[in-house]
Formats: structure tokens, sequence, C-alpha cells
């Protein structure tokens, strides 16, 4: 299955940068074609194959003190890479994601911006800004570090999940099993908590939960990795 599509940028540029996400939904990944003067930044080691006349940059994550956080409290990579066509012909790229699963491209228009669970952002187009948002610490409990990735602007990004991406829209309040949560909107604020009772959460198997609650978009993985490293462990 693929998707693709050609993504013109709202920031008054003229160039296109043409993609399609391949593979979908178990291996997806994104085949880029960048022509003269375009570029896009990727996740350190998203990169899987490239034409070799592409120039590559490498750049802390948004700068220095939010490179920082990111990697210390935030659990993302301290750098980002830089892919440039310098040439006068189209050039290719391949990006994927270090887990088996789906990949989805958002157009961020007008004021809107996204916030990522750590890992999940593979990739975006110029107009786009980098930054943290502070998670709190109901976030650090859950494992999922005290700040999140937060990207705005005018572009296009790409981001990933294990297994499959469910794209829902709250208004009020919602659950969410931890290790399910890829990405939600800024506005939509977050509490970690038992799934139920003390007994019941930890016979029920279900544990701590994510309360959300706000207005907006979330974006659920139909896997966790968490729950996976559980199912392998006794097996060594």
């Amino acid at each position: 299955m693929r998707r693709s599509g050609i993504f013109k940028p709202h920031n008054g540029g003229n160039c296109l940068v043409q993609h399609e996400i391949r593979y979908k939904p178990a291996f997806a990944s994104i085949f880029l074609t960048l022509n003269p003067g375009e570029s896009v930044t990727a996740e350190a080691g998203a990169m899987t194959s490239m034409d070799a006349q592409l120039s590559m940059k490498t750049e802390l994550s948004g700068g220095f003190f939010p490179a920082l956080m990111k990697k210390f409290f935030g659990g993302e990579s301290l750098f980002v890479n830089i892919f440039t066509n310098t040439t006068q012909q189209p050039l290719k790229i391949v990006l994927t994601q270090s887990t088996i699963g789906d990949i989805l491209a958002l157009d961020l228009r007008g004021d809107r911006s996204i916030c990522f669970q750590p890992g999940a952002y593979i990739a975006h187009t110029p107009g786009i800004n980098m930054g943290v948002q502070w998670a709190g610490f109901s976030s650090w409990i859950a494992g999922e570090g005290l700040f999140k990735l937060k990207l705005s602007g005018q572009g296009l990004v790409f981001f990933g999940a294990y297994g499959g991406i469910t794209q829902k829209q709250i208004n009020g309040e919602f659950v969410v099993d931890s290790g399910h949560l890829v990405a939600y909107d800024p506005g939509i604020s977050m509490k970690v908590g038992l799934a139920g009772g003390l007994v019941g959460s930890v016979t029920s198997g279900e544990g701590l939960v994510n309360r959300l609650s706000g207005r907006g978009d979330i974006y659920l993985q139909s896997r966790s990795i968490d729950g996976l490293v559980r199912f392998l462990r006794p097996k060594f």
C-alpha cells in the first residue's frame, strides 16, 4: 500500500517536496524526491539510503539547550541530519524508523503544532520549528520524559509508531493505556494514574494509564514496546 503526494510549503516558498510512503502499514518507509535546492531534516539514524550526490550536515536538534533537554529529559536524539540537494537534478532519499510499524505525514498549517512521545519523530521539511514542551512529572513517572518534542510552523512532519496508527479527536476526557500514545495537540493535558484501584490495576495487568483531557487530535499506536518487553522478559 502506498501513500504519495507533493507538498507545497505554506511559508511563501515555491519549492515542492515530493514524498511517497511505501510498505504500509507494517514496514512503512518514506521515499522523498528532493529537487535542486530542497532539503529535509531527519532524526539521527533515520536514513536508509540516498543518492550519493546529496549533501548531509549534522546539527544539534533545535539548538544547544533544547537539544540537551530533549536528550536527557525527553529521551530524544541529541542530533538531527539535514540532507540538501545542491545539484541541478532531482535526487532521492529513503527514511524510516527503527520500530516495525506505520508512518504518517502531517501537514502543519496556520498556528497548529504537535507534540511527540519519545521516538515517534522521524523527519520534517523546511518551515518547521523544533522545540520542547514541559510534559509534567506524570509523564516522567510513566517513563516518557519530563519534556516532549514539539513541532510547529508551516511544513510537513513525518512520524511513526510501533504497529498501526489511529487518529482520534477527543473533546473532554479520554483514557489511553500507557505506551500507546504517539502524538497529541499541545492543548491536551495528560495525567498518569492507575487504571482502577490498586488491587484491580495490578491483577488486571493494566497498571498505569494516561488520562487525557481537553480538545484536539491524538494519535495512538496499536502495539506497545513496553508490552513487548514484558512479554519477552520471562522467555530469556
